[in-house]
């Protein structure tokens, strides 16, 4: 069994774009691109989509990805969480006979231009980190949320105290945005705990991206792709033409 996967989930049911896992972005579905990063990584050896759909299914398989199972319905609901298709991938691949890899790559559709050298970045990082439970993605916020407001009746109230935010930037710590640049999770500790991340996380800074969950993001994701070279889209023309 080979000792890296990625996984990249992608139930069907959007709510907020529908379909848009598979929606078209220079003419391939957005999942293609997060398939596109696994491959051409180095680091990764199999790449894996967990989907409830048998459409989205034949599409992964199509761009050279593995849908080994079929993920269940209870797992494919709005409130379901990255934990409850995370365990069932790995006890799925248990059951059936196999040991079940340690690191597991997760990489969601929704952020579709990724550096793979960058995935290959968070691999070594945490592959050399044996006190680290997980790897989490985020880039540098402009400002820390605890200069921001809450609206209490008609009123703003600040989050811990109303003359924080008259304070400069400088006087707060640097916070960080989670973001689906890449996430790395430890199959050990997830089964073990059942959590997901635990408290030795690896603060993996990444370069700011866009995550589609509107027209209006699909739309800006599009221009990022015309304005620049991408290697995901040569890599899918490529196998595609």
């Amino acid at each position: 069994m080979s000792d890296i996967i990625a996984i990249i989930p992608a139930r069907s049911g959007s709510k907020s774009l529908i379909d848009k896992n598979i929606k078209l972005l220079s003419g391939h579905p957005l999942i293609a691109y997060s398939i596109a990063a696994a491959k051409l990584s180095k680091g990764i050896d199999r790449v894996i989509v967990s989907t409830n759909s048998k459409k989205y299914a034949d599409i992964a398989r199509h761009y050279g990805a593995e849908v080994p199972f079929m993920r269940p319905d209870r797992y494919s609901i709005d409130t379901s969480t990255d934990r409850d298709f995370l365990i069932h991938a790995m006890e799925w691949i248990k059951e059936n006979g196999h040991d079940v890899p340690e690191y597991w790559v997760h990489l969601r559709p929704t952020t579709p231009l990724r550096v793979p050298e960058i995935i290959d970045d968070a691999i070594n990082i945490i592959k050399g980190d044996e006190k680290s439970t997980s790897l989490r993605s985020g880039h540098k916020a402009p400002e820390s949320p605890l200069k921001w407001f809450v609206k209490s009746d008609k009123y703003f109230k600040g989050l811990v105290d109303n003359e924080k935010y008259n304070l400069n930037k400088e006087s707060f710590e640097q916070v960080y945005i989670p973001d689906g640049y890449v996430d790395i999770v430890k199959a050990s500790y997830m089964l073990n705990n059942k959590k997901i991340h635990g408290d030795q996380m690896i603060c993996f800074e990444s370069p700011v991206c866009t995550e589609v969950d509107s027209t209006e993001e699909f739309e800006y994701i599009q221009y990022q792709i015309n304005k620049n070279e991408s290697v995901l889209l040569g890599h899918l023309n490529k196998i595609t033409g």
